[in-house]
């Protein structure tokens, strides 16, 4: 039942964002037989079908993918580290996919050919990061024969903070069109959406969300410890790396081509607990459903809040998110918190 109510709230704000936008067209206008005074184009499809097909469909679909991703991506990470603050930025994503990406911004515009560079450029040197700086953690906490959770956050930590220095000589090394370029980046923003964006994305996040949904068992399993969870059948070490593959897997493109967004991955799984629970299998879903229908929103508010300017999505996540952890963190139990 929550998981139907889910798919109804995302469906209607999916319509809504469709019909919502600085424009002022809506979805009746698609209907509407275009009179003598519409504004058509001389060889294609009028004005309102233009702008609701071509603009804000793939927008809002690349809101519903990248939404669900780092929603999905947020609950199985919380889950593996059985910590309510942990987040896909943990295992290095957000921080490897900032460094590519500022790569190709800031030196890809001294390359000959630097516009078609620029544009496919930018989200392969943001999925190259993340995989590179996931497969750097993954070999730091698989050092001794183990998998330690907890030189995986330290390692994490670690070079996230490298990447950002490296990051910000990238940022002194700018010039001014990229350095703007860099800074609308790192804010997030669905603006460049466009269909060849979301065909490229929709089979990775597709087949990441099936990862992520199929480790519901054996994230249950370890709720209970992983001592615990080994002598019930779990394979601790396997769970853990296809959770960080399947993570990377589906947040590095994400980034790669959104920029970072924050908050949703950590806000989404405690609200999805207060309704669904614990139980991953129907948390990681819900946490997809939820992400998708709150990214949605907060993109529909920033494309109408200063129209007809564009705000970066990633400043109304953050403002709508901040709020929330802090209320969640107010009302949970010193005993609940990680120590």
């Amino acid at each position: 039942m929550t998981l139907l109510l889910l798919v109804l709230l995302l469906s209607s704000v999916f319509v809504l964002a469709l019909a919502t936008g600085p424009s002022g067209i809506g979805l009746r206008s698609l209907f509407v037989s275009p009179g003598p005074e519409t504004t058509r184009s001389a060889t294609g499809p009028d004005m309102a079908q233009l702008i609701v097909l071509y603009i804000r469909l793939p927008r809002v679909v690349l809101a519903t993918l990248v939404g669900a991703a780092l929603g999905a991506a947020g609950g199985v990470m919380q889950g593996v580290f059985r910590n309510p603050l942990a987040d896909p930025g943990l295992i290095g994503v957000s921080p490897g996919a900032a460094l590519g990406a500022a790569f190709v911004i800031v030196e890809g515009a001294r390359w000959p050919g630097a516009g078609g560079i620029m544009q496919l450029g930018v989200p392969v040197g943001g999925m190259a990061g993340a995989f590179i700086m996931t497969a750097i953690l993954n070999l730091l906490a698989l050092r001794g024969g183990g998998f330690s959770t907890s030189r995986l956050i330290l390692a994490g930590v670690a070079l996230g903070a490298f990447a950002a220095s490296l990051t910000g000589i990238l940022t002194y090394r700018a010039n001014d069109s990229a350095l703007r370029d860099l800074a609308f980046w790192s804010m997030g923003s669905l603006a460049g959406a466009y269909w060849q964006v979301v065909v490229i994305l929709l089979p990775l996040v597709l087949v990441s969300l099936i990862l992520l949904i199929g480790l519901s068992r054996p994230l249950n399993l370890l709720l209970c410890g992983e001592e615990n969870a080994a002598l019930m059948g779990c394979h601790v070490r396997r769970t853990k790396w296809l959770s960080m593959l399947a993570v990377t897997l589906a947040v590095g493109p994400c980034v790669a081509f959104s920029g970072v967004i924050g908050f949703v991955g950590v806000v989404v799984p405690h609200i999805v607990r207060l309704f669904a629970g614990p139980d991953h299998r129907f948390l990681v879903p819900a946490c997809a459903l939820l992400g998708a229908a709150l990214l949605i929103c907060a993109d529909m508010i920033a494309r109408i809040i200063a129209a007809p300017s564009d705000v970066p999505v990633g400043i109304v996540t953050a403002a709508l998110g901040a709020p929330a952890f802090l209320w969640f963190l107010l009302r949970t139990r010193d005993g609940d918190l990680p120590s």
